[in-house]
């Protein structure tokens, strides 16, 4: 068995202001939930894994790979964060003090939870919504579709997404037949559920994701979505709901399920 790892200084991927899309990611609002300072954001720290995992993986896993992924302490700008992953499928980031900060596995070919997942189709991209309705225990869609958005990943965003959010500005994610980016694919389930609903601070919890046919830079990636449900727990109201990516040819590129506490709890 053998290992890859990558330490990086932990660097929030946008401004810190509370007028941001989630302000949990900024210094004012992270401290009135308790929290020391802004927390950078799961997916983004996620992405910092995902070379790692394919290096400990295998290549292939960008095309036909999976990864299960929770998020168990904050990650706060600064801190020295280190991702070790295994070749037998395991990875980790933990912080200076040693502390895990993200837990995951990882692997080849169908994950042990795809059945659980429900095949979403295609559907033509939606507009954004002017009014979009809250989201909350008892408005939460439970088994309804989500509206379906068009997210653009051509290489001028491709650059700026490895540039600004993931320092890693290197192939696969550049050059000839460069691959979408990992953490920008587990990143279009906060921006699908915001596409239907409103709702202010969260905090990503988990995600699983199928990568299921390879993801090139250089396309309108369509996303679809399917809420699962809604439930409180020890105060944070969380969020279930699976998306699809799909190419412009219609292939389906990924599918996901993510988990994110769309009310937190107060800690002050």
């Amino acid at each position: 068995m053998h290992e890859a790892s990558r330490t990086i200084t932990a660097f929030l991927d946008g401004p810190d202001s509370p007028d941001i899309s989630n302000p949990i990611h900024s210094t004012a609002v992270a401290q009135a939930y308790g929290f020391k300072a802004a927390l950078v954001g799961g997916v983004t720290v996620y992405g910092w894994c995902a070379r790692s995992v394919m290096e400990a993986v295998s290549d292939a896993w960008l095309d036909m790979g999976w990864a299960d992924v929770a998020f168990r302490r904050p990650v706060y700008p600064g801190d020295i964060m280190t991702v070790r992953a295994a070749s037998s499928g395991g990875f980790k980031m933990t912080n200076a003090a040693g502390e895990r900060c993200l837990v995951g596995t990882a692997g080849l070919g169908v994950a042990p939870w795809f059945e659980e997942f429900i095949a979403l189709d295609y559907a033509a991209p939606e507009p954004p919504l002017v009014s979009p309705p809250e989201l909350t225990l008892a408005t939460a869609p439970a088994g309804q579709r989500l509206r379906a958005m068009a997210c653009p990943y051509f290489e001028g965003e491709a650059l700026t997404y490895v540039n600004e959010k993931q320092a890693d500005r290197n192939p696969p994610w550049v050059g000839p037949g460069a691959r979408i980016h990992p953490g920008w694919i587990a990143a279009r389930m906060t921006p699908l559920l915001k596409h239907s609903f409103r709702y202010g601070p969260s905090i990503h919890a988990r995600s699983q994701i199928l990568h299921l046919a390879p993801a090139l830079v250089g396309q309108v990636v369509t996303v679809t979505g399917r809420f699962i449900r809604a439930y409180e727990e020890k105060g944070h109201h969380y969020a279930v709901f699976d998306g699809a990516l799909f190419s412009e040819s219609g292939a389906e590129l990924a599918r996901i399920r993510h988990t994110t506490i769309f009310r937190p709890a107060r800690r002050t």
